[in-house]
């Protein structure tokens, strides 16, 4: 349980502003309020992050960046078809930052370093795959199901991303413990 809570404690603290968004909307906050306690904590969780002299990683600037930039669009805009295609935006954006080989690495709990390095970066594709195609499902159904978009915002998104990174984190963990024990034995095959 310790690796996983290392495994996802960076992605949930990259990705603050733009969860506390989704769990806003998703408890039926206006929107407007929503948008703006989601673009006041990306300002403050980044500038904690300044002060503190830690490192502000690229996805956390992103997610900063986009929660200013289509935040205040959509305070300006009042366009609710604006507001539906907006993570299908969010998605294709994080798709790109998420094809760089080996941004998943940073994720990697110590124990793992060394032994899963290549099954990190193969999900780091798988990663940017699902964001592509939870855009793409995003804008079908803002589009073409406007009145099932709430729901499908409430619930595919994370569904899919919780299921995902079960599998990567259960995949990655019984690749790497097979690659330790693998390299124990050959080091007690060489000591014989």
């Amino acid at each position: 349980m310790r690796n996983l809570m290392h495994a996802a404690r960076p992605l949930a603290n990259d990705l603050l502003s733009s969860l506390l968004f989704a769990a806003l909307i998703a408890m039926n906050v206006d929107r407007q309020i929503a948008t703006l306690v989601a673009i006041c904590v990306g300002i403050c969780h980044v500038v904690l992050w300044l002060m503190l002299r830690k490192p502000v990683a690229p996805l956390q600037w992103a997610s900063l960046a986009l929660v200013l930039t289509l935040g205040t669009a959509s305070l300006v805009l009042h366009d609710v078809r604006f507001l539906m295609a907006k993570p299908t935006l969010v998605y294709l954006i994080l798709t790109a930052m998420m094809l760089k080989r080996g941004w998943m690495l940073r994720y990697m709990p110590p124990a793992a370093i060394g032994h899963g390095e290549g099954p990190m970066i193969l999900f780091g594709y798988v990663w940017a795959g699902l964001m592509a195609l939870t855009g793409a499902a995003n804008l079908v159904v803002a589009a073409r199901f406007p009145e099932l978009w709430p729901a499908f915002v409430a619930i595919f998104p994370t569904t899919s991303k919780i299921a995902l990174f079960a599998i990567q984190f259960t995949t990655v963990r019984h690749l790497t413990i097979r690659s330790v024990r693998a390299q124990q034995a050959l080091s007690g095959a060489e000591a014989a």
